[in-house]
């Protein structure tokens, strides 16, 4: 099989790419090459920018592929110059969604690929949204051959899975649970979630690639194992060998107070209570299951961040907006008690 990644070394294309590395696939990837060092050597790098189209048509015009898939497509223009680049091209277009495309607030806590689409809340998944119906209408209209897939909160050892991080991801709530300083949690931790190990991941995309039962079809990819927040980080802390301290803060509090999206990321998203029935996923690939329990693939991650610096990027503004947060509503305590 050829296949054509667009990406392919992020968080959930890296798991897939390392795994069809080992097979006799032929890969391809289309990237600027800033991680490629990391990569197989068996792995075919074609050099460019997606979003110059100019330069990825004369750079792809001798290529034809049995599965393309598009891993940094976040807007319609992006899709619609995939269209123009790859139709009549390739066998498969494998398109990224997000499970936060779907309907917010929840209609119903277990999701399918049924569930309706819809977020006021954010519009990165509004976005995706846009992108999987124009793909869809490609479809309908000029059979171009589409599957929409939808990760969500998908994992890898490079960073572990919190909910209320700045902008340099989870190592400032990994060293505030270490030092022993309050580990905010949005609403009071009850909420369900659902995190998926990248490995696990590429097991279900890799045996959607070159499915005829995929194509014109969206899937769901995740585990189906649910946590409570609190068990998350219940379970970090114990991975550090450290006591927990959480302090609960309501995800509308959290939202207004700060100039960081948590109005997409909690109210849009990780403040709902999902729980995905992956029966279609397993109807298409029978073989499939996530077997990476979490506290497995936390410890991995842990280790594996500190024992590498360049994972452990500091991030003191976040860390003094905890420190404020926590202050200002310990002081309204003790006002509306006194």
């Amino acid at each position: 099989m050829k296949v054509l990644f667009i990406g392919g070394t992020g968080t959930i294309s890296m798991a897939i790419t390392k795994k069809l590395a080992e097979t006799d696939c032929e890969l391809y990837l289309f990237n600027r090459g800033s991680r490629n060092e990391a990569l197989p050597k068996n792995i075919n790098i074609i050099k460019g920018d997606i979003n110059n189209e100019t330069e990825a048509a004369e750079l792809l015009k001798d290529y034809t592929f049995d599965v393309v898939c598009d891993f940094i497509g976040f807007g319609k223009g992006q899709v619609e110059r995939d269209y123009r680049l790859f139709a009549g091209k390739t066998k498969q277009y494998m398109y990224i969604s997000s499970a936060s495309a779907y309907h917010k607030p929840c209609k119903s806590y277990v999701i399918t690929e049924g569930t309706s689409l819809a977020n006021p809340y954010w519009e990165y998944s509004r976005n995706k949204i846009v992108c999987e119906e124009y793909l869809m209408q490609m479809y309908r209209e000029n059979g171009f051959p589409v599957t929409i897939i939808r990760p969500s909160h998908t994992y890898d050892e490079r960073s572990i899975p919190v909910a209320v991080h700045g902008n340099n991801g989870s190592w400032s709530v990994i060293r505030r649970i270490m030092q022993g300083k309050p580990a905010i949690i949005h609403g009071d931790g009850s909420s369900l979630w659902t995190l998926t190990h990248n490995s696990d991941f590429a097991k279900g995309f890799i045996g959607l690639m070159g499915n005829a039962h995929a194509i014109g079809e969206a899937f769901q990819i995740t585990s189906d194992e649910s946590l409570t927040w609190n068990q998350i980080y219940e379970e970090i802390a114990r991975c550090l060998g450290v006591e927990l301290k959480p302090y609960y803060v309501s995800s509308e509090f959290l939202a207004a107070v700060s100039d960081y999206d948590f109005t997409g990321s909690l109210i849009g998203d990780k403040a709902c209570s999902v729980v995905f029935d992956n029966s279609k996923l397993k109807r298409a690939v029978p073989h499939f299951c996530a077997t990476t329990r979490f506290d497995q693939g936390l410890r991995k991650s842990l280790e594996y961040i500190l024992q590498h610096p360049e994972c452990q990027k500091e991030d003191p503004e976040f860390d003094a907006w905890c420190d404020r947060v926590v202050e200002v509503l310990e002081e309204a305590k003790k006002k509306l008690h006194s």
